[in-house]
C-alpha cells in the first residue's frame, strides 16, 4: 500500500535501492530531445514515450516516484488509465513539476528567477485531487564572475520556501531543487562556494517559514566543475566535497537528498552517485532524481518506433538498475 502522510511519502521516495525518475520535461524541452533523434514532435508521441518508460517491466524495483509535466499528468496509457493512476498501481508515487520556468533578472544579467507562485495554491489542490503525492520546483543558480549574486539567490530561496509551504499545506511533499548549473568553465572550487552559499540562504528561508524539513526532499547538484573546465575531478573528490558542503549547510532533519544529474553523462552520474554512497555516516538518505541520465539512451533506442519499444525498455531498465546499485555503493 502506498503511503499517505507527508513523512511516510518522503521516506518512501528515498527507500533503499530506489530513486526518482524526472520525466518532467516541458513541451519545449521534449521537442528539443525529439529533434535530436528525429522523432516528430506531438502530444501523442510525448504520451507514447512516457508510456514506454512507465510500463517497463519491473521498473518499480528501481523507481519509487516519477515527476511529470502537466501535459503528462493528464494523459492516459493505452488502457485508458491516467498516468498518475497507472504509476500508483505499480507502487510508484506520482509527482508533478509546478514551477513555470525561469526568466532572466533585469538587474543581474545571466542570472534567473523562477516563476509560478501565482495561483499555485489552487493548482496544488487540483493536482492533489488527481493523485499527486509530491512536487518539484527548480531554481537555476549561475556560476561566474560575481555570480551568483546573493540578491538573486535570496529571491529564489524565498520562492522555494513559499512553494514548499503551499505544497505541505495541500498534503504534497515538496522537492526543493536549487541547481547550481554546470554550464560554463568554472572550477570545482567555484561550484563548492556557490553551492554552500545557495544552500545556506535556502535553508534560512525554509526555516523562516517553518517548513517541516522531515516532510520535504532536497534535490541539489553535486559539487562538480563546469562542463567546459579543463580539469576533471575524480568521483572520490566530487563525493567528498559534495558531502562536506551538505554537512555544513543541510539540517539533519531533511528527509532525504536526491541528486540531479546536471550536465553529467549517464556514466558520470552513476559513478559519482556510487562514490557518494560509499561515504559513511551521512545523516540523510542520498539517492537520485535523474532525467537525461536515465532516459537519453532509451530515447535513442526507441526513436519513436513501436518495434523498438522492448529494446528501449531494456536499455532504460539497465540504466535504472545501475543507479539502484550505485545508490547502495555497488559499482
Amino acid at each position: 500500500m502506498l503511503p499517505n502522510n507527508l513523512h511516510e511519502i518522503a521516506e518512501y521516495l528515498v527507500a533503499d535501492s530506489k530513486g526518482i525518475l524526472a520525466a518532467d520535461e516541458s513541451s519545449g524541452s521534449i521537442k528539443k530531445k525529439f529533434d535530436k533523434v528525429g522523432i516528430p514532435d506531438s502530444e501523442e508521441n510525448h504520451r507514447k514515450y512516457r508510456q514506454m518508460l512507465f510500463s517497463s517491466p519491473g521498473v518499480e524495483q528501481y523507481i519509487s516516484g516519477v515527476i511529470m509535466f502537466d501535459e503528462t499528468f493528464r494523459q492516459k496509457n493505452d488502457q485508458g488509465m491516467l498516468f498518475p493512476e497507472f504509476l500508483a498501481s505499480k507502487n510508484i508515487l506520482p509527482g508533478i513539476k509546478v514551477d513555470l520556468g525561469k526568466i532572466e533578472s533585469p538587474s543581474f544579467p545571466q542570472e534567473f528567477y523562477t516563476e509560478g507562485l501565482d495561483g499555485l495554491g489552487q493548482r496544488f489542490e487540483e493536482y492533489a485531487s488527481l493523485g499527486a503525492k509530491f512536487a518539484k520546483w527548480r531554481a537555476v543558480i549561475t556560476v561566474g564572475l560575481g555570480k551568483p549574486s546573493q540578491a538573486v539567490v535570496r529571491v529564489n530561496a524565498m520562492a522555494l520556501a513559499r512553494y514548499a509551504e503551499l505544497a505541505q499545506k495541500a498534503g504534497i511533499v515538496p522537492i526543493v531543487e536549487p541547481e547550481v548549473i554546470a554550464d560554463g568553465d568554472h572550477s570545482i572550487d567555484d561550484c563548492e562556494i556557490a553551492t554552500h552559499t545557495t544552500l545556506d540562504i535556502i535553508f534560512e528561508e525554509l526555516l523562516r517559514l517553518e517548513i517541516n524539513l522531515s516532510e520535504m526532499l532536497l534535490k541539489p547538484n553535486m559539487v562538480i566543475e563546469g562542463i567546459h573546465h579543463s580539469e576533471k575531478a575524480a568521483p572520490e573528490e566530487i563525493a567528498e566535497r559534495t558531502v562536506n558542503v551538505f554537512r555544513k549547510t543541510v539540517p539533519k532533519d531533511v528527509a532525504g537528498i536526491v541528486f540531479l544529474s546536471g550536465g553529467q553523462t549517464a556514466d558520470q552520474a552513476t559513478q559519482n552517485l556510487c562514490a557518494i554512497s560509499k561515504i559513511e555516516n551521512k545523516p540523510w538518505p542520498m539517492s537520485f532524481s535523474y532525467g537525461r541520465a536515465l532516459q537519453d539512451d532509451a530515447l535513442a533506442a526507441w526513436s519513436g518506433k513501436d518495434e523498438n519499444i522492448e529494446q528501449a525498455q531494456r536499455v532504460f531498465l539497465d540504466r535504472a538498475q545501475k543507479n539502484s546499485a550505485a545508490r547502495q555503493g555497488n559499482c
